[in-house]
């Protein structure tokens, strides 16, 4: 069976425009990453839609879900969440600030090191997050669905192997 023609994207735009312009120009590296840049600016946008319901933005959600990824009692320091989520610790600050205000986590001094701090979620910040990650993974679901299965198993395979540093 053959594969279908491919349909031209604005990455094969500027790839054509280049090769007019610069033929000298080994252009492989923006076929791969012009897409990716493309591909996870849409996505965000799409992701952004689908966490405003609940009243968060993406990076609050990727708050929330590390929190809610850290298992019970659901509690990180704000350094962990910081370095887990690279932000600088301002950055950091003011989305905790944000979820805080909303009651959707909590800042308390840490048991261990009075020195520090501990974020924990909320039962309300719990509720949301666990709603807001299955919107969240519909969306993105529905970008991949123009993959089956296998194709998105291998596409996942080669950007771990981009990712991680090692070659597919």
């Amino acid at each position: 069976m053959s594969e279908p023609p491919r349909r031209p994207d604005p990455v094969d735009a500027a790839l054509d425009d280049w090769a007019a312009v610069r033929p000298d120009l080994d252009t492989r590296a923006l076929e791969v990453f012009g897409r990716i840049f493309r591909l996870a600016r849409t996505v965000g946008d799409r992701m952004e839609e689908a966490f405003a319901p609940f009243g968060i933005s993406r990076g609050e959600f990727d708050v929330l879900a590390t929190l809610r990824r850290a298992g019970e009692p659901y509690t990180l320091s704000p350094r962990r969440l910081s370095a887990t989520l690279m932000l600088t610790t301002g950055g950091m600050t003011g989305r905790l600030d944000k979820l805080e205000r909303a009651g959707l986590l909590r800042r308390s001094p840490d048991p261990h090191d009075r020195r520090s701090l501990e974020v924990s979620l909320t039962g309300e910040g719990l509720a949301l997050v666990d709603r807001a990650i299955d919107a969240g993974l519909a969306t993105q679901a529905q970008a991949l669905s123009a993959l089956d299965d296998e194709e998105a198993g291998r596409l996942a395979d080669l950007l771990r192997a981009l990712t991680s540093g090692t070659p597919g």
